[in-house]
């Protein structure tokens, strides 16, 4: 059942005909509204891309005069759950008033020497905030993100890469009535919309703050002038056991992204794995170009931690922005089920921390999102984008 509110309402359909539970989905989504749909999103999981595809286009019919996009994924999340490799779809219906959403599809160009990326709308004044879903086998969605700054300025991308059941060819997206089985669509969000970012990453640091004193590319040589594999085992030595298994199983890095903050608090790290070592040059690898001078921390990351992480940062989002009436969630297919022993927790915490909110996603393979101003793509994560009303004593924000 939809949840209402005045101008953010969800649907959710599960059932093995995708066409039927696209109509519900969309149909719940649009009821829960107060006035005609400006923006449409949907999610769908099912085996057959075919039926994939004919479900999305059926949803795409059932909005005329909003703007519509929309992907395939292995899980979806709505009516405040998540449902995981079962056959589903998610619908998110918005209104925004005096705002706008323009839908986009992206295709890329091979060059002699690079990748060219078409379809971009023209930047305006007013933007807010723009939302990206890609297929990750034939979009460059890590170079496109991390160079975004070039072509969107400080504008933040919210997203996530899309797959499918079959994987590497089942990839559908879905923008303004059109499908697509490659490239990336999408929407910017323009004018009076109060809309925020949050990007819980799910880690908590261990050790302390170090500054890199040696670095190749993405092997990290020395921290604070020792080797940083001593570093790292001086470290691991201080740990209790379980701790310790965690060390084994998923340690990650920090890296700072402002190297002028006295201190690092949460979320001001963008968390990278850690690739493996290099015994004989006492090194660690990174999954990140690391540069001298920036400062990095150690990080672990668990059930717990991503728990107490994402609970963190939506209380701490809602104390600033105040009421949210609703949100896109795009969770990583790591977590659900696989990471907390259910598909519904990131969809129970947005409930928890902000109300029964009108909220829909699905479970990326990868989430897109700004940490410390900066766009990335992101493993592991929860990528949020919250919508709240006007600001009691201020103009509307950027994202």
């Amino acid at each position: 059942m939809a949840v209402l509110t005045s101008r953010f309402a969800d649907g959710l359909a599960v059932g093995t005909d995708l066409v039927a539970a696209a109509e519900a989905a969309v149909r719940q989504a649009l009821a829960g509204l107060s006035g005609p749909a400006d923006l449409v999103c949907f999610f769908i999981c099912g085996e057959d891309p075919d039926e994939v595809a004919e479900a999305g286009l059926r949803a795409m019919r059932m909005a005329p005069g909003a703007q519509v996009i929309g992907c395939s994924a292995t899980g979806v999340i709505g009516d405040g759950r998540g449902v995981e490799l079962s056959s589903a779809v998610s619908a998110w219906a918005a209104s925004f008033g005096a705002g706008r959403a323009t839908a986009f599809a992206l295709e890329t160009l091979r060059t002699s020497d690079r990748f060219v990326v078409i379809g971009l709308p023209d930047r305006e004044p007013e933007d807010r905030v723009a939302v990206l879903l890609a297929d990750p086998y034939s979009f460059p969605a890590d170079a496109f993100v991390e160079h975004s700054r070039e072509v969107l300025g400080d504008l933040p991308l919210v997203g996530g890469l899309a797959n499918g059941m079959r994987g590497q060819g089942s990839v559908r997206l879905f923008a303004q009535g059109e499908m697509y089985s490659e490239g990336a669509v999408g929407f910017v969000l323009n004018g009076p919309i109060n809309v925020g970012t949050v990007v819980s990453q799910g880690c908590r640091p261990i050790g302390p703050t170090m500054v890199v004193t040696r670095a190749e590319d993405n092997l990290l040589l020395e921290l604070a002038g020792q080797p940083a594999l001593a570093r790292l085992e001086d470290i691991v030595s201080g740990l209790d056991e379980s701790e310790r298994e965690l060390v084994a199983s998923g340690l990650q890095i920090g890296i700072a992204m402002d190297e002028y903050a006295e201190i690092h608090e949460r979320g001001d790290f963008l968390i990278r794995g850690i690739l493996g070592i290099d015994p004989e040059r006492e090194a660690v690898a990174v999954g990140d170009v690391l540069d001298v001078g920036q400062s990095v921390r150690f990080q672990v990351r668990d059930a717990a931690a991503a728990d107490e992480d994402l609970y963190a940062l939506l209380d701490a989002h809602a104390e600033e922005r105040g009421q949210v009436d609703g949100a896109l969630l795009f969770s990583c297919n790591g977590r659900g089920a696989a990471m907390f022993g259910s598909s519904d927790h990131d969809a129970l915490a947005l409930q928890d921390t902000l109300g029964p909110i009108g909220m829909a996603g699905f479970f990326a393979a990868g989430e897109v999102g700004p940490v410390a101003g900066h766009n990335h793509v992101h493993g592991f994560s929860a990528a949020i984008l919250a919508f709240a009303g006007a600001p009691p004593d201020g103009p509307f924000r950027r994202a």
